[in-house]
């Protein structure tokens, strides 16, 4: 793949566009599944550790990436695993940004027309959402990182605004006692908190784009660091002000935080429209990221231009984002894309990491 000068991103811009690929579903539904799992206050211990496996793994998947410079995965994983294998992994990758994308589709009309626009069909929810991220994406690399620039310090602002916002309603004692029933609560929720943090996966294809791709690891640990704060302060407030067995029984607890408390005085007396602004702007992050490395591996599978993949890819979408009944059925098709991404981005990376390094050592003793 020649990358153009203009389709060049700073580390910078590389680090943006990861930190709004991570930060998804996650600050909704996190305090909920982990809590499932843990049951104990010390979900944010289960939290830091789920975000420190996703930094190991962002790592192995950098160093692989770096052994082929100029390249995406779907270009160089033909010469570790052959042809066909090869082949087939990108279509496995592919398919699970395809239906990563009809999953935040779906989450953003459930959300969308229970909390804001009710009685709206999801197909008028969606779709405006879906063809402004075509209209971005047909641009290339350079305008998605701009944007993302303009998108991550407003949702930060207004995040950690909101956030703040609850400590009148915020009980210590919720968060009580630490490690009180040892480590092993914890270690289980590990799984369900590392699920949140799928996103270092795009460093796949992000490398060949980098200016300076010899700075992919800074990407990978100031990316990944950055929501491992979001998400630790998210389960904070929200345990501490709704407790254990408060949180579990609701869908959607950070949502159900804010509309507990109100300010009065203020322009705005209830702030769970601020906190749904920034979650649908992450979620079109989240859709665009997963929408354009889609296009690219399905370009780049069949040496053809993307324009076409991108307009044919979105009616495909969209059948994938309708396919759940209802918002338990949505549920479930994000807990099997985490499982599915567990050992896309967690096992393969390794293993094709080890067959390359042990193929080119191969390959030195032969020269």
């Amino acid at each position: 793949m020649i990358v153009r000068p203009k389709d060049r991103i700073t580390t910078s811009q590389a680090t943006v566009i990861l930190i709004n690929f991570i930060l998804g579903t996650g600050i909704l539904t996190l305090p909920r599944a982990s809590a499932e799992k843990v049951k104990t206050p010390d979900i944010w211990i289960a939290v830091i550790l789920g975000g420190l496996i996703s930094m190991i793994a962002g790592v192995i998947i950098v160093k692989l990436s770096q052994q082929f410079p100029e390249k995406t995965f779907y270009q160089y994983i033909q010469e570790i695993v052959g042809k066909w294998v090869g082949k087939f992994l990108s279509l496995l990758i592919i398919c699970y940004f395809i239906t990563i994308c009809g999953f935040h589709a779906r989450s953003l009309a459930e959300v969308t027309s229970y909390f804001l626009l009710e009685g709206t069909p999801s197909w008028a929810i969606m779709m405006p959402f879906m063809w402004i991220s075509l209209y971005l994406i047909r641009g290339g690399i350079n305008p998605i990182a701009r944007l993302f620039e303009i998108i991550l310090p407003i949702a930060v602002i207004l995040f950690l605004l909101v956030a703040f916002m609850s400590f009148k309603i915020f009980e210590i004692d919720n968060l009580r006692p630490v490690l009180g029933l040892g480590t092993i609560p914890v270690l289980k929720g590990v799984k369900a908190t590392a699920l949140a943090f799928t996103g270092p996966e795009i460093m796949l294809l992000l490398l060949p784009f980098m200016k300076q791709p010899n700075k992919a690891v800074k990407v990978v640990l100031v990316g990944v660091f950055i929501p491992l704060i979001f998400y630790v302060i998210t389960v904070v407030m929200v345990i501490g002000a709704l407790s254990v067995d408060g949180v579990v029984t609701r869908t959607w607890p950070t949502l159900d935080l804010i509309r507990s408390f109100e300010v009065s005085g203020l322009i705005f007396e209830r702030f769970e429209s601020l906190l749904l602004v920034i979650w649908i702007m992450k979620m079109f992050t989240c859709f665009t990221v997963g929408y354009y490395a889609a296009s690219l591996g399905l370009s780049q599978l069949f040496k053809k231009n993307i324009q076409p993949f991108i307009y044919g890819l979105l009616p495909l979408i969209y059948i994938i984002s309708m396919t759940p009944k209802n918002i338990n059925d949505a549920f479930k098709l994000g807990d099997m894309i985490g499982n599915i991404a567990l050992f896309l981005f967690g096992v393969l990376p390794l293993l094709l990491l080890i067959i390359s390094r042990v193929k080119g050592k191969n390959y030195e003793a032969n020269t």
